[in-house]
């Protein structure tokens, strides 16, 4: 203005009144359209962006999910929500006169701050402007509604995973697969019924009892209750049956209605963690818990986590937990344990093309197979080792190191390459509950095979080892033919996947050659869904 410019297009005028006498045509404002009026701004930044279809209205055909915030709960949260931010404390301070004067200003808290308890009307009472707090606190609410939609949408996927997972056992194929696996069934028999003073008279839990064959043996070893625990509801009825069939069913009523009591196996179809909503059992009356919770690689399908659940809940003080102890176990293998040697030789032509481009497949998932004791081209190592009886539910998922070692029995001092690791696991059922009769489950290749046959861990790249009497080439990297690693050091993580129920697996891999030299590659992951 001081330099008589207009603002409009900028030209400067020589006085004041050449400025007012500036003028430009007027503007109709109902032509001007605003820039966030663009339809481009309708579309989505995400495409198949969840929020888009999400209603406020609900849908009733939905399943229902509990989640761990309500809206009660949010109600009860934010109506004692407290101001404590140190740059507006002093701003706000009020001494106790002057609340005792005007009962129309904001609560206090405890600390001195101010309570939002009051509507956002009321913040600015007394002279006082409390609207950036407000806006603070409009926005947390925002962020936990948020927070409940998320918790709202895990639910609800743990829910269909945990009905495809548990629909998937009332299929009776997998059922004769597990029971015809004799190393397992015999395993647990001889626990049960081979050890008369730990179940003569016990009250036992079977969690995840399936058609109820671990139920079964222990009725037939005199417990004198079991609470078999079955989340299928197809499987949850055919465990009743059979224990009705063959006598055992626990029944409070006879046919006639008259009180009795007959058998000793009651079927509850609950997950073991909503088991309160059908049975009340008193908390540590138990004696015994009895699972067969083991999956692939030991810790695959997560069930382990809900025995441990009922062992802090139910399980008595010094009771037995079967079984006890869980050992996962690593080897290296060679050659014959991937799928080389197959496509080497088809009816006498040379496939090893598809061979190569298999193993490198299988460098990016783990494999669930059998391998020959033969083809491990290390010794054996414990990866990890489980007391069931004293561990943390946040001790499933681990890191562990493990040395692997060439055989000498088998190398005659050569070099050999190392495809990759496999891993297997052993349940044992100690002296400390199994007094008269100790067993182990195991599902080592050098054992009978098993359902869970073992886990493969494949390498890009295979790693050359020898023993420490072999000589090396100096100059030769680590892990080569010229100078093969007569160590392979391995740190390996095994979490639960965000994916319910399926785990995670990250492989890191090291040689150490017979100098002292070492060579690390590249860390490799792996899900096991």
């Amino acid at each position: 203005v001081a330099d008589n410019r207009c603002w409009s297009c900028g030209v400067r005028c020589q006085s004041k009144q050449d400025l007012q006498s500036h003028l430009h045509p007027s503007v109709n404002t109902k032509d001007v359209k605003l820039l966030l009026d663009d339809e481009k701004y309708l579309n989505a930044f995400m495409q198949e962006d969840s929020l888009l279809y999400s209603f406020d209205g609900g849908e009733e055909d939905e399943d229902e999910c509990n989640t761990s915030f309500e809206k009660e709960e949010i109600v009860k949260d934010f109506g004692s929500v407290c101001i404590d931010d140190d740059d507006t404390a002093e701003e706000t301070e009020l001494n106790a006169e002057t609340y005792n004067k005007d009962k129309k200003t904001v609560m206090a808290c405890p600390n001195g701050h101010l309570s939002l308890a009051s509507s956002s009307k009321r913040m600015t009472e007394n002279g006082l402007d409390y609207g950036g707090s407000a806006r603070s606190v409009e926005s947390d609410l925002k962020d936990k509604q948020s927070r409940v939609y998320i918790a709202d949408v895990i639910e609800k996927d743990i829910k269909k995973v945990n009905d495809s997972y548990f629909g998937s056992y009332s299929s009776f194929g997998i059922h004769r697969d597990m029971i015809s696996d004799k190393i397992r069934t015999d395993a647990y028999r001889q626990a049960l019924l081979k050890n008369p003073s730990l179940l003569n008279g016990a009250v036992v839990m079977d969690v995840g009892c399936g058609t109820g064959i671990l139920s079964l043996f222990a009725a037939q070893a005199g417990a004198s209750r079991v609470i078999s625990i079955e989340a299928s509801e197809k499987m949850a009825t055919v465990a009743t049956q059979i224990a009705k069939d063959n006598g055992l069913w626990w029944s409070k009523t006879d046919s006639e209605g008259n009180k009795s009591c007959t058998g000793v196996i009651e079927v509850v179809n609950r997950m073991v963690e909503d088991l309160d909503k059908s049975i009340q059992i008193q908390p540590h009356s138990v004696d015994i818990l009895v699972s067969e919770w083991m999956g692939y690689c030991l810790l695959y399908e997560s069930m382990l986590s809900s025995v441990l659940f009922a062992r802090d809940r139910w399980l008595k003080p010094g009771g037995a937990i079967l079984p006890d102890t869980a050992t996962i176990f690593v080897a290296g293998f060679g050659k014959g344990g991937t799928s080389l040697p197959f496509w080497e030789n088809v009816y006498g032509f040379n496939m090893s093309y598809i061979g190569k481009e298999v193993v490198e497949d299988a460098a990016k998932f783990p494999i669930v197979d059998i391998i020959n004791h033969h083809d491990l081209v290390t010794d054996a190592a414990v990866l990890q080792s489980f007391d069931l009886a004293t561990m943390k539910p946040d001790e499933v998922d681990f890191t562990a190191t493990a040395e692997l070692e060439a055989k000498n029995d088998t190398l005659d001092h050569k070099a050999t390459a190392c495809y990759g690791v496999v891993l297997w696991f052993e349940t044992g059922f100690t002296s400390r509950f199994c007094k008269e009769m100790p067993t182990v489950l195991s599902t080592s290749p050098y054992t009978p095979k098993t359902h869970w046959l073992q886990t493969i861990l494949t390498f890009r790249e295979p790693i050359s080892v020898a023993s420490s009497k072999f000589t090396a080439e100096g100059s030769a990297a680590v892990g080569t033919d010229a100078c093969p690693a007569s160590k392979i050091l391995l740190r390996i993580s095994i979490a639960r996947a965000t994916q319910h129920r399926c785990i995670d697996i990250s492989l890191e891999t090291a040689g150490v050659g017979s100098d002292g030299r070492k060579r690390s590659w590249p860390v490799q992951m792996f899900n096991l869904t």
